[in-house]
């Protein structure tokens, strides 16, 4: 299976490839999307979308998993993450993807085996599973693909899409 793992973000956001399955993963492709405060929002968010359709159409996942995002007392941050995630859905919806959220306990859970552990030991997990001669410099990609990782750990057990 090929998964399209995204760390959502309006000023970077983190998309990261794998195919495989639960046992064994291969890293397929990453991407760090940067956007500008200077930008308007729209070419902010058309830039997103760009990055993700292309991704979409070249590598063909056959699901999309984002981290869920949880904000509290930050309405501006949480607005301006959900027009990242407007494209993200839109890129999904136009491809027929179904589109799966897993929250960052429960992505650490998966690759380091504790919900408490760091964004190093993640990052150093990904580089070890996907076998990669270097940790990813971006945390954000790191991120996207730790989450399609855990996308691809999950399909051990049932999974139903939360946006259809």
């Amino acid at each position: 299976m090929i998964v399209l793992g995204v760390d959502p973000g309006i000023s970077n956001l983190g998309i990261g490839i794998v195919s495989g399955n639960s046992a064994k993963a291969d890293y397929v492709y990453a991407e760090l999307v940067k956007t500008s405060h200077r930008q308007a929002a729209p070419k902010r968010i058309a830039a997103i979308f760009d990055s993700l359709h292309g991704a979409i159409n070249e590598y063909e996942p056959e699901a999309i998993a984002v981290e869920a995002q949880f904000f509290y007392r930050q309405n501006e941050l949480a607005y301006k993450v959900g027009w990242a995630m407007g494209a993200v859905f839109l890129a999904a919806a136009q491809a027929g993807l179904e589109v799966f959220q897993y929250g960052p306990m429960e992505v650490k859970r998966a690759l380091v085996g504790t919900g408490h552990a760091d964004k190093n030991q993640v990052a150093f997990m990904v580089r070890a599973l996907l076998k990669m001669k270097k940790t990813p410099a971006s945390s954000h990609v790191a991120d996207a693909l730790a989450i399609a990782l855990t996308h691809l750990a999950h399909l051990r057990t049932t999974t139903t899409a939360l946006v259809r």
